[in-house]
């Protein structure tokens, strides 16, 4: 999927992980919650409770899916889980500044960039 596209690496532990340009990881099985850290630090996020509640949302949506989920489905449940002052699109866009929870949520979560996605 990225053989023609640059990459570039980041440093886990000791471990070059392999990541597009954009910092989307090549290999899916080289994700850990410490490559979420590094690329947090490296994009200059903190992650908090709720980062890894996002993260780990899109990852098991991921899992029985096949595919990411969209921002709508997060909206609906993450409204359910923490009420609608932080279940909405804009919340979501603010704890993710660098492209939202489908953009930099999914690097940091280990999934690739969403189909049709610029």
């Amino acid at each position: 999927m990225y053989r023609n596209m640059q990459t570039k690496t980041i440093n886990v532990n000791g471990q070059e992980i392999l990541t597009c340009s954009e910092g989307y990881i090549v290999n899916l099985d080289e994700w850990s919650e410490d490559f979420a850290r590094a690329l947090a630090k490296e994009e200059g996020l903190e992650l908090t409770d709720e980062h890894w509640e996002v993260i780990w949302f899109i990852r098991q949506f991921h899992d029985e899916h096949h595919v990411q989920p969209n921002v709508r489905t997060m909206i609906k449940h993450f409204r359910k889980k923490w009420g609608p002052e932080k279940g909405n699109n804009r919340y979501l866009h603010d704890i993710f500044p660098k492209g939202g929870p489908q953009k930099q949520g999914n690097r940091l979560a280990g999934i690739r960039r969403t189909k049709g996605e610029h």
